[in-house]
């Protein structure tokens, strides 16, 4: 039993180390340097991150589960 926990440890302790290397060269090390063609747009506001990031996934998730809720055939009706 000693022999699989310590494999199991080992092997998580590398797939952790393995993942930890692979975020750190993906950083975006140079996002300052503008590329050729480059043209970035004017920032979002407050309001228009909150509506984009927030509201608007859910209402989508509002409108999704009543869409399923109202086609719901389980429900057992009153006789």
């Amino acid at each position: 039993m000693d022999k699989k926990l310590n494999k199991k440890v080992m092997r998580a302790g590398v797939v952790t180390a393995a993942t930890t290397v692979m975020l750190l060269v993906s950083s975006p090390a140079f996002a300052l340097t503008r590329d050729d063609g480059d043209d970035p747009g004017s920032g979002l506001s407050v309001i228009q991150t909150l509506g984009l990031f927030v509201a608007i996934p859910l209402v989508l998730f509002g409108i999704i589960a009543g869409c399923v809720m109202a086609t719901d055939k389980t429900r057992k009706h009153p006789s």
